[in-house]
């Protein structure tokens, strides 16, 4: 992987916010984040903590700057939201599983509600060395993808690289020192994964896969574009 002369480093008292911040990962970050002195404040926006805030209610979403601006610019904004099962429901293995309101419910939590985050976050990111990074999934990869299978998670996924990956380019524009990141975090203990652990080789507990993604993303050089890495800082194909 290319990699910029020097690691990245935020400013002294930089401003963090994450997106999520409930979750096993995102927990998890904002763990690191306050363990960092550097770090002069860690805001979190959950579903639990924020009554509004709901990846299927594009209406609040739209007001989100509103809660965190008195805090921008941020240096680090980190999107740690996504679902793979809902309402009990997991992937698709075959086509004819297909069910048209489990699709839409798939792409709002994991394309439409975090493009609408986006939208409303990435202009109160820091000029000069920043991060936006969104939680993505190997499986997101079209051309990684080997297996089938995961219809709605993969295309949803696989979509909303596409909506940072565009952002990003607009964006840098402006800020050529920003890096925009989709973060392949590993098969982690949580209740996301707990389904589907019985045959990974490694499961990573929440501390190391976010300890891993953050060393990556600190490592990252200024280019044109979103990278696409794994928590060890391995690229993956779009």
């Amino acid at each position: 992987m290319e990699r910029h002369f020097r690691r990245l480093e935020f400013p002294n008292n930089y401003h963090a916010l994450l997106i999520g911040s409930s979750g096993a990962i995102g927990s998890a970050f904002c763990y690191y984040l306050k363990q960092d002195s550097a770090c002069g404040r860690v805001f979190g926006i959950s579903r639990f903590e924020n009554d509004a805030f709901d990846l299927e209610n594009p209406g609040p979403i739209e007001h989100l700057s509103e809660t965190v601006r008195e805090y921008a610019p941020f240096h680090l904004i980190i999107d740690a939201t996504g679902a793979l099962t809902i309402d009990g429901v997991g992937p698709e293995k075959a086509l004819s599983k297909l069910d048209p309101q489990v699709l839409y419910r798939q792409f709002m939590v994991n394309t439409i509600g975090p493009s609408l985050v986006l939208k409303q976050l990435l202009p109160l990111i820091a000029s000069g060395d920043s991060i936006y990074a969104k939680l993505s999934a190997r499986v997101g990869s079209i051309t990684d993808n080997q297996k089938g299978g995961w219809y709605g998670y993969r295309a949803s996924k696989a979509a909303f690289n596409m909506v940072l990956q565009t952002a990003a380019i607009e964006f840098q524009r402006r800020n050529p020192r920003l890096r925009v990141v989709a973060l392949q975090p590993g098969t982690v203990k949580s209740k996301l994964s707990k389904p589907f652990q019985a045959n990974v080789q490694r499961l990573l507990e929440p501390a190391e896969s976010v300890a891993g993604m953050m060393q990556a993303m600190l490592g990252l050089a200024p280019k044109s574009g979103a990278y696409f890495i794994d928590y060890q800082g391995n690229e993956i194909p779009w």
